[in-house]
């Protein structure tokens, strides 16, 4: 499994209602941008968000990841704001089409 899968499923199993991309940023191995979109994050503020994607992630970065870029929303704030990253909202888009 890729160290971007790796953290992809990690995400996954622990926000399972999340719809989540992952990229290696600099196709290095150890930098990577996660994008998290969950129901469970309506009403919490963006370091609760962080802080429920990253404790679960923590194992991951004392072995293989070096950096970890997050972008978070809930569901409600990524429906409102989806139109200022057009790029994420097409991955999500073909990735979770039949959810969608």
């Amino acid at each position: 499994m890729t160290q971007t899968a790796l953290i992809e499923s990690i995400i996954q199993q622990a926000i399972p209602d999340a719809w989540v991309i992952v990229h290696n940023i600099n196709n290095d191995g150890s930098h990577f941008e996660a994008v998290v979109i969950s129901a469970t994050f309506n009403g919490l503020s963006v370091l609760k968000q962080h802080q429920r994607v990253m404790r679960p992630l923590q194992e991951a970065f004392e072995t293989a990841v070096h950096a970890l870029a997050l972008k978070t929303f809930s569901r409600d704030s990524w429906n409102e704001t989806q139109h200022n990253y057009s790029g994420i909202a097409q991955k999500i888009k073909e990735k979770y089409s039949d959810i969608i």
